[in-house]
């Protein structure tokens, strides 16, 4: 397909870049404010079960805030944050703590009583290339069809010069300028090794490919 590829990298690795804008005792400041944050706005939603979290610090994300919560019924649940994510809810949306214990809602629905703790990373290339492969690209092909029925929608990996192996996802149907979105490939694993789902940046991706064309959500 011959398209304009947009490549998007969730912004994620821009949060490392922007420490350089401000010291490193107002960095850590902000992260630990963050933080901090982050268990009130848990602890408010969940009063009655137990919350804890950490702080990660990520080689190409930066800051990365854990959270997990243990409920009565003995079921342990942990998801994870970016800090431009974080920064951006506290700063943005009205109801924070109801947009972060959204994702906890998620993992509980049809696990209570479970653990849905995060996954083990994959320890080798061999491992990280069947994550890829087995797992990540079929269920985000699948999710991105089953979002837009009435749509064919185009789903493949590629090799971008600049952000290495992407997957890409378009609209076939869309033929006069930018019809595909890309994330890179570290990115969908970032997002499943903290329990979050892989095909939601994309789907972001093509609803706003269709805004741009005037298109109905």
């Amino acid at each position: 397909m011959t398209t304009e590829n947009n490549v998007s990298n969730s912004n994620e690795t821009q949060d490392t870049q922007e420490q350089g804008n401000v010291s490193e005792a107002e960095f850590r400041q902000v992260v630990q404010a963050l933080h901090e944050n982050g268990l009130k706005a848990l602890r408010f939603k969940f009063e009655d079960e137990q919350v804890d979290g950490q702080v990660l610090n990520h080689e190409v994300y930066g800051p990365i805030f854990t959270f997990k919560i243990e409920t009565k019924d003995g079921g342990k649940y942990a998801t994870g944050f970016f800090m431009r994510e974080l920064l951006h809810t506290f700063q943005n949306n009205e109801d924070p703590a109801l947009w972060m214990s959204s994702f906890f809602f998620e993992l509980m629905d049809g696990n209570e009583g479970k653990d849905k703790l995060l996954p083990m990373p994959p320890q080798s290339e061999d491992e990280a290339k069947a994550l890829i492969d087995n797992v990540i690209v079929p269920y985000c092909a699948k999710t991105l069809r089953e979002e837009f029925p009435d749509e064919q929608v185009y789903v493949d990996l590629d090799l971008h010069e600049e952000h290495g192996p992407v997957l890409e996802a378009g609209f076939t149907g869309i033929t006069d300028g930018n019809n595909i979105c890309a994330l890179p490939l570290h990115v969908l694993i970032a997002h499943f090794l903290l329990n979050r789902d892989p095909a939601e940046p994309m789907i972001q991706g093509l609803y706003r490919i269709r805004e741009e064309h005037g298109l109905e959500a």
